[in-house]
């Protein structure tokens, strides 16, 4: 048999901002147990268990790879517990719980010709160094025939939503009129439950037997007309989603404008009375400039790396949390709400930030907490089907040259005050203005993120830049 490096090396399959992502046709049962015997014995250097939880989101290709995984566990004389469509962040609070490790096979919000493996320690999501201790796991393979798998019981759906009942007011949504945007969410039978039990009233709305690959950091123009459409149709306070396996949130406001996610989750932290935050380069300028932090930490984009941060902040500080701007929000210590206990989740987690901005809003609007934030903008979007090779070679001539590359993005009317290569190329122009280039961790795709003095000129300078950089490439 092949060593589990050498199917891993071969495989197609690696490890993105979340977890390990690829084609459908890269994760063959081969290549899902190599990854599950090679994480299960990482996790046994360092954890004691008997059992692992499974779930997926409702992408077509989910169950078999989730039935390599559970049988690769089997041979390995381990447990598969298997919880079914579940949210990702409630598979790994459940696991917590419990205290074993966890594999939720979900591609996020990536087309369903893709997928993905995300890995859960006991104690949360694994850091980047697990990531290259799974890959350089140099042990025989063991192959095993594949089992039909049974939903144990509803445990990990209940005990997320019982973290929220026990954390708000039966009557915090009292009044308001919530719309569930449904659409393939792993979530999206449990959403409406827990929001009906904190008083709202729901409106199901949206719901897809095609999977449906929702992209919180580049909601789609039909996406974002069609709710601001059903928000007037059935006079709705707010919309929820989240993207396909439930650990990145989208919450409008009153008119049906969806927040940027790291709008929503720099509120909910203001609410939570966080004092330390891990966010990545991308996220929105307004998080230091509103100064209700005590200590900001700029990492590379991906949710390893904002937990990585975590380690450094809770020796100085005792209420930590990170977010992307995608909206995921990570809570990185324990904490206390209006008296209640709030067990630490570090992974993101779309329920948390939303309900955290819903309470705080209370009978007042989101769009006037929002108001009172600095007036900084952000937009983002992506080229789809541009290879990582290209977008590195795009951001070595940056680096080389920016005024240069400017002229090539069709801004050469401004010069760089300073350039950020934390993770891509994040330019700073004479005007404030800010545009940030790189390649996607889970797809070939080019990222830009821009941010402006409006809305509708960050959206401008996202598409000049795009546009521009097709050009430039044909």
């Amino acid at each position: 048999m092949p060593s589990t490096c050498l199917v891993l090396a071969e495989s197609g399959v690696v490890f993105g901002t979340s977890g390990a992502r690829g084609l459908v046709t890269h994760f063959t049962p081969q290549v899902c147990m190599a990854f599950t015997q090679a994480f299960v014995g990482m996790m046994q250097k360092n954890f004691a268990f008997n059992s692992v939880a499974i779930a997926i989101d409702n992408r077509p290709s989910s169950y078999k790879m989730a039935q390599a995984c559970a049988s690769s566990l089997i041979a390995l004389g381990l447990q598969p517990i298997y919880f079914g469509v579940v949210p990702t962040p409630a598979l790994a609070f459940t696991a917590m719980q419990q205290n074993i490790p966890a594999i939720m096979v979900t591609g996020s919000h990536i087309p369903f010709d893709r997928n993905g493996l995300k890995f859960y320690r006991p104690d949360g999501e694994i850091t980047k160094a697990d990531e290259l201790a799974i890959l350089a796991d140099d042990t025989e393979l063991v192959e095993a025939d594949l089992y039909d798998l049974s939903t144990v019981d509803d445990v990990a759906a209940t005990s997320y939503i019982a973290r929220y009942l026990d954390l708000f007011s039966p009557t915090l949504l009292t009044g308001k009129r919530i719309g569930i945007y449904e659409h393939s969410s792993a979530g999206r039978d449990l959403y409406a439950k827990l929001f009906e039990k904190l008083g709202a009233e729901i409106v199901s709305l949206g719901r897809s037997d095609q999977f449906v690959p929702i992209d919180t950091e580049a909601v789609s123009l039909q996406d974002i007309e069609m709710a601001q459409v059903w928000q007037k149709k059935y006079q709705l306070d707010a919309v929820f989603s989240t993207d396909g396996d439930g650990d990145r949130p989208l919450l409008s406001d009153e008119t049906g404008t969806y927040l940027r996610g790291d709008i929503l989750c720099l509120l909910a932290a203001q609410f939570l009375r966080i004092e330390a935050l891990a966010i990545p380069v991308s996220c929105n300028s307004a998080v230091e400039a509103c100064d209700s932090f005590k200590l900001v930490k700029r990492t590379k984009i991906g949710s390893p790396y904002v937990i990585d941060a975590f380690e450094a902040l809770l020796t100085q500080f005792s209420r930590v949390a990170g977010f992307e701007a995608n909206g995921g929000f990570l809570l990185g210590s324990d904490i206390d709400v209006s008296g209640v206990k709030l067990s630490a989740l570090p992974t993101r987690d779309a329920l948390l930030p939303a309900l955290a901005v819903l309470a705080m809003a209370g009978n007042g609007s989101i769009s006037q907490l929002v108001s009172q934030l600095p007036a900084i903008f952000t937009a983002s979007d992506r080229l789809q089907n541009f290879e990582r090779e290209q977008s590195l070679q795009l951001i070595e001539q940056g680096v080389a040259s920016p005024k240069a590359f400017l002229t090539m993005l069709s801004l050469g009317q401004f010069d760089v005050l300073s350039i950020n290569t934390t993770d891509g190329l994040r330019l700073t122009l004479s005007n404030g203005d800010v545009v940030h280039l790189r390649p996607s961790g889970n797809a070939p795709e080019l990222r830009c993120y821009a941010e402006s003095n409006s809305l509708k000129s960050a959206g401008l300078l996202v598409d000049l830049v795009l546009k521009s950089v097709l050009v430039f490439n044909v």
